[in-house]
């Protein structure tokens, strides 16, 4: 009788077969199972800028407020692509928002709650324009939700956890992920700067809001005046452009006008503020600020 190798790998929970909208598996979670809660204690959780959308209005906090409460940092590939991950409770793997009575915050629970057990991959293969999505089931041997008697397409899944908002919100960002992951060292490594914007209009929706209301934006880019108003307004409105900012700084894929004389104009503003004397905060901010505008229009 063969015995088990304890040097050996734990098995994965992922069954390798990828499956398309049309495909069903069986899976039910529901409350009156003898597992329920039990995925919730032990959380690994990748954040998308959607999520963090919804949850930070569901607590009522800023973005800022939000992140710095409910999430931990961590980088997303070798060049510090900066990540969040939901926060668990201290000394302990379990969600933040876990209560015995269930998930804290079901109504705006992430992507990655919604979808299990199902996982998502997106792969763009060679010479293809698109990206391609693929679903598998994730079984962990805590789940029983398995061998519930219920069967349903991938789509059916999807459409009743209402994923396919989320889906939809982050997709472009996805694609920027996936682009920078799939181009590697062609594509460059990133600025200190370009990080640091990618993190602000992936993350902080209120924090990029004023980076784009503010003057030296102004003088960048050349966006009529009503369309960057609706986009001030709209939170969903303005991630979608933050994302076309991030294919525009990162891959040069030029979406956004920039004005002729922008560069000129905040070197003669850096230069006006230099040679003023002390260097308040509002002027390192500001000098901060226009060093991360030289790194859009180069």
């Amino acid at each position: 009788m063969n015995q088990p190798n304890p040097d050996a790998p734990p098995a994965s929970p992922v069954i390798p077969v990828q499956l398309s909208l049309e495909d069903k598996f069986q899976f039910r979670c529901h409350k009156g199972i003898a597992c329920f809660n039990k995925c919730c204690e032990n959380i690994d959780i990748l954040l998308t800028p959607y999520d963090i959308l919804r949850l930070k209005k569901h607590f009522g906090l800023t973005a800022r407020e939000f992140i710095d409460q409910y999430t931990v940092d961590f980088a997303m590939d070798g060049q510090g692509l900066p990540g969040l991950k939901l926060r668990t409770r201290p000394g302990s793997t379990a969600c933040i928002n876990l209560t015995p009575e269930g998930c804290g915050v079901y109504a705006d629970r992430p992507a990655a709650c919604r979808y299990y057990a199902l996982g998502l991959v997106s792969m763009r293969r060679a010479a293809s324009p698109v990206d391609e999505d693929s679903y598998f089931v994730v079984r962990e041997d805590h789940c029983l939700g398995h061998d519930e008697p219920v069967t349903q397409t991938v789509g059916q899944y999807r459409a009743e956890q209402g994923v396919d908002e989320y889906d939809e919100a982050t997709r472009e960002w996805r694609r920027i992920i996936l682009k920078k992951r799939s181009s590697g060292p062609t594509v460059g490594k990133p600025s200190e700067r370009s990080l640091e914007l990618f993190f602000l209009a992936s993350y902080d929706i209120d924090g990029f809001r004023d980076f784009v209301a503010s003057a030296g934006f102004a003088e960048v880019f050349d966006i009529p005046a009503a369309e960057k108003q609706a986009l001030l307004a709209d939170d969903l409105k303005l991630l979608q452009f933050g994302f076309r900012l991030l294919k525009q700084v990162l891959f040069g894929e030029m979406s956004i006008a920039i004005k002729k004389d922008a560069r000129d104009k905040r070197m003669a503003r850096l230069r006006e503020r230099l040679a003023a004397n002390p260097v308040d905060k509002a002027t390192e901010i500001a000098n901060a600020q226009d060093k991360l505008y030289d790194s859009l229009d180069e």
